[in-house]
């Protein structure tokens, strides 16, 4: 069996159904996942510990390939009995004048919402992923949103990094590119 492909993703995003196809169509080339903030993500490209990677919000330049896969909508999350849990959706103006919180790792982030030092805005899987019973995540209908996309690095590129990126674009087995 050949050393493993490694791809590696960012907190909120859900390589599943993408290992699950390759692990039945790529029997003989195991595939590692690897979990890891962004930075970090980053450094295991350009230094070959990982080949390819699910990033937020990072495009194509002179270092990285990059396809664009989804778009992720920001929430703001506050806690449960503030007055924001009573909308279905706002825009950032309803959020004028309100403390942020902002620095700070996701799952710290929620822990100091839900204490009452602010509200954070944040990309729904993020918000989802560290969900507290302590707090709600409401869509702010006019913020930024984040993309994810699928990256490589431009030189050195894995030999089976093309199969990879067919199995994320959904190309079936028998498909050329």
């Amino acid at each position: 069996m050949s050393a493993p492909l490694v791809v590696a993703f960012v907190p909120g995003v859900t390589p599943d159904k993408w290992e699950r196809v390759w692990r039945e169509r790529m029997r003989r080339h195991p595939l590692e996942l690897r979990a890891l903030e962004q930075p970090a993500a980053l450094d295991a490209l350009r230094d070959g510990s990982a080949h390819l990677a699910f990033l937020r919000d990072v495009g194509r330049d002179d270092e990285f390939h990059a396809i664009p896969l989804y778009r992720e909508q920001p929430v703001v999350v506050a806690p449960k009995d503030s007055p924001v849990a009573a909308f279905d959706e706002l825009v950032l103006a309803d959020l004028a004048g309100e403390p942020l919180v902002e620095g700070y790792e996701p799952a710290m982030t929620l822990e100091l919402v839900a204490a009452g030092t602010g509200l954070a805005v944040l990309p729904m899987s993020l918000a989802r992923l560290h969900a507290r019973k302590d707090v709600v995540a409401r869509p702010v209908a006019d913020a930024a949103d984040t993309g994810i996309a699928l990256v490589w690095p431009v030189e050195r590129a894995h030999e089976l990094a093309d199969a990879f990126i067919g199995v994320v674009r959904g190309r079936t087995p028998n498909s050329s590119r």
